[in-house]
């Protein structure tokens, strides 16, 4: 099967930019199988990631040592939507750093539902550009009191938590930002607050040192309450607010009901970060609003540990931190 003469000239455009710029990958979106041996002589050993249509692709393209097969599951999106939930599986599974650039290859001009659409565009896509700008253009949509700045450090700080976890261990968290006179007062104190007496400028999320000790709490059983300043009110929070009519996908733990059932009850946005997969989600009026994909998980070498001795050369059990949240260890 030819390449058409468009896509030829294309893949050769690719090629040069890939060498020119320099760029890390080229990803192709296609809606039909291609002569795959020519793709990879035109691209002339280029990275090549594919994300196509279900069903077009033979096993032979998923099994080939040169090319990248991308799953997604898209559904019937704008071809914009494809590419970058593409491009956000990449760098979710560590295919592509989160700062990459990438040459894409796809169909841009949709003439009808007739029949599938040979390749027409290539664009050029900084990679840590376009997830900044995909991030916050979903926060803009949302019907929220809080303020963009503000709700774009805690949402930045949330998937922070997810992707790094804290000294080698994942964490999960609970983050409540806005409508604070409300949700304090359908909370309790489980612990001690680590924010009270200090003034605010040492409390404000949109400083990297607090973020960077938010994070260290984020560890501790309870919520974090953030107020639409994006000042830090109280940490080691339990929510009381009852989950009623409240309908969840199967698998999502505690820390996400109480995410849930708040933002119903108030007008909060409630952030919730899965410890299991850290993965980010945005609840308002008792609903997933956004949700978002950790761009990356630190591997843990877990199966080598050092045995501790004591002065006699006694072997000692290492010792770990124990206790789950309250909002559930399940993410």
């Amino acid at each position: 099967m030819a390449l058409p003469h468009q896509t030829i000239a294309l893949l050769k455009s690719a090629c040069r930019l890939v060498r020119e710029l320099p760029a890390d990958a080229v990803l192709l979106l296609t809606e039909t199988n291609l002569d795959w041996d020519e793709v990879l002589r035109l691209l002339e050993g280029s990275r090549l990631f594919i994300a196509a249509q279900g069903g077009v692709l033979p096993d032979e393209v998923r099994s080939h040592p040169d090319m990248t097969v991308l799953d997604i599951d898209p559904g019937p999106t704008p071809t914009q939507e494809r590419m970058s939930l593409a491009l956000l599986e990449a760098v979710r599974t560590d295919k592509l750093p989160s700062g990459a650039h990438v040459v894409t290859l796809y169909n841009g001009i949709e003439i009808g539902a007739d029949g599938p659409e040979h390749i027409d565009s290539l664009s050029v896509i900084h990679l840590g550009e376009h997830l900044e700008r995909l991030t916050a253009k979903d926060l803009r949509k949302l019907d929220t009191q809080v303020p963009l700045e503000t709700l774009r450090a805690v949402v930045d700080l949330a998937t922070e938590i997810g992707s790094e976890g804290r000294e080698g261990h994942p964490v999960g968290a609970l983050l409540v930002v806005g409508d604070t006179r409300k949700v304090m007062e359908m909370s309790h104190p489980i612990n001690f607050n680590p924010f009270r007496g200090y003034p605010p400028q040492e409390r404000d999320v949109r400083d990297l040192k607090v973020r960077e000790q938010i994070k260290d709490l984020a560890q501790l059983d309870g919520a974090i309450i953030i107020r639409r300043d994006g000042v830090a009110e109280a940490a080691c929070m339990y929510i009381d607010a009852l989950a009623e009519g409240i309908t969840l996908s199967k698998g999502l733990g505690s820390r996400h009901w109480a995410a849930a059932a708040i933002s119903r009850k108030t007008k909060a946005i409630a952030i919730a970060v899965s410890q299991s997969s850290g993965t980010v989600r945005l609840f308002q009026n008792g609903e997933v609003v956004l949700r978002i994909e950790p761009l990356a998980r630190p591997m843990v070498w877990d199966k080598f540990r050092l045995e501790a001795q004591d002065a006699n050369g006694t072997p000692v059990a290492p010792w770990s931190p124990a206790g789950a949240e309250h909002t559930g260890r399940d993410g």
